[in-house]
């Protein structure tokens, strides 16, 4: 496939993506006169050397978004073998599972695609120029190799508005209904595809939920629950389960939840969880099991340092919680918030609630959210295992 037009780089921008990174930054460039939106575009070093090739965006600071590195050509049909090629991966690490993800963008090779499935329908993401434009080619690819009732374009996160595209919801091959119903490894979940967190699921959290039933017992506490991912995994082996939440919806759909899957021992409340956690480390309440999974405290480098505070208050308050031996899974989908930055907090978190606490396990993403070596903004998840000594 022969590009539409060629980006030619700075200095600093040809080192930069020598070093691995796919994306080319406004301030990479040095030429990009007269270069069509969304097009694909040869991308070259200063002395005309043939780096690779990429998708480009017109309004982005992220200019170009590399698909392939080298002097060859794109190969025709990339897009569709690289459809097949993700699918194929799922069907390794996930086999017959209803949620999933099946195209992680970079992780697919797929920049600015995202395509997730619950049960007979199909949620997706076009959060650049260059998928946006190919929008067609990809319903047409995905209605013939997976047959699903209904996809959905839940295009409504505002990088879209920094891509110059419109924020929108809606189908774009058959019906999607307002609620459809699916399993995550054998618990039932109603999910609202519409207007759901991210695309209806955390389905990151996926195989982290799993890890979480190995250490749970006991008397549990799962903090920021949402929809009581990780409550309804830890309650078959938990004698009970408070899930909490912000969010009165969320609080219902936990309660819904649980009596769709028989598990009487999961009650769901709306608080605080600040507050909360601190007026049951007040009134001498204990936990066996504490999940702390909170949404993204710093969305920007910004808001850093009053996120690590955050971060900090609530882990410090679970470890109080927890009795001897007990399991803390406490999690941070910050990027801006790093994994050394994030082990360094929960350490000082520690020290000041007098607990000795030990790393049992660090857990990312699941396996269907592939982290691209040299790219971190692929690996915002963190997930940790701790066990309290005393």
């Amino acid at each position: 496939m022969r590009p539409e037009a060629a980006v030619v780089l700075s200095r600093k921008g040809e080192t930069r993506l020598l070093r691995g990174h796919p994306w080319i930054f406004r301030s990479d460039i040095a030429r990009d006169r007269d270069v069509p939106p969304a097009s694909v575009v040869r991308v070259v070093g200063t002395q005309g050397r043939p780096l690779g090739t990429g998708l480009y965006s017109s309004t982005s600071e992220i200019r170009v978004r590399l698909l392939q590195r080298g002097p060859e050509e794109l190969p025709a049909g990339w897009l569709r073998a690289r459809l097949e090629a993700a699918l194929r991966w799922r069907e390794e690490i996930a086999p017959g599972a209803s949620t999933c993800r099946l195209v992680h963008g970079e992780g697919d090779g797929l920049p600015g695609l995202v395509v997730d499935r619950y049960g007979d329908y199909l949620v997706m993401q076009l959060l650049s120029q260059g998928m946006d434009a190919r929008r067609v080619e990809i319903v047409a690819a995905l209605a013939e190799l997976l047959e699903p009732r209904g996809i959905l374009a839940r295009n409504d996160p505002r990088v879209r508005i920094l891509e110059g595209l419109t924020q929108e919801v809606v189908p774009l091959h058959g019906e999607v209904p307002a609620v459809v119903r699916v399993e995550e490894e054998g618990r039932a979940f109603e999910v609202d595809l519409w207007r759901g967190q991210k695309t209806g699921l955390f389905l990151d959290q996926r195989e982290n939920h799993l890890a979480a039933r190995r250490y749970a017992r006991g008397r549990a506490l799962d903090a920021f629950s949402y929809d009581g991912g990780f409550a309804l995994s830890i309650a078959p082996q938990c004698e009970e389960v408070l899930a909490v939440d912000v969010s009165d919806e969320s609080v219902a759909r936990i309660a819904q939840n649980a009596a769709r899957n028989g598990l009487t021992n999961v009650s769901a409340v709306n608080r605080n969880v600040f507050d909360l956690l601190r007026e049951l480390s007040d009134a001498g309440e204990r936990f066996d099991t504490v999940v702390l999974d909170p949404p993204a405290f710093a969305k920007s480098r910004d808001a850093v340092e009053k996120a690590v505070r955050g971060y900090k208050e609530i882990n410090l308050r679970a470890m109080k919680l927890l009795n001897p031996g007990g399991f803390l899974v406490t999690c941070s989908c910050s990027y801006h918030v790093h994994a050394e930055q994030f082990e360094e907090l929960l350490g000082a978190a520690a020290a000041d609630a007098g607990v000795v606490c030990t790393l049992v396990e660090k857990r990312g993403p699941g396996r269907d959210h592939p982290v691209v070596l040299g790219v971190p903004e692929t690996s915002y998840l963190k997930c940790l295992v701790l066990r309290r000594l005393a």
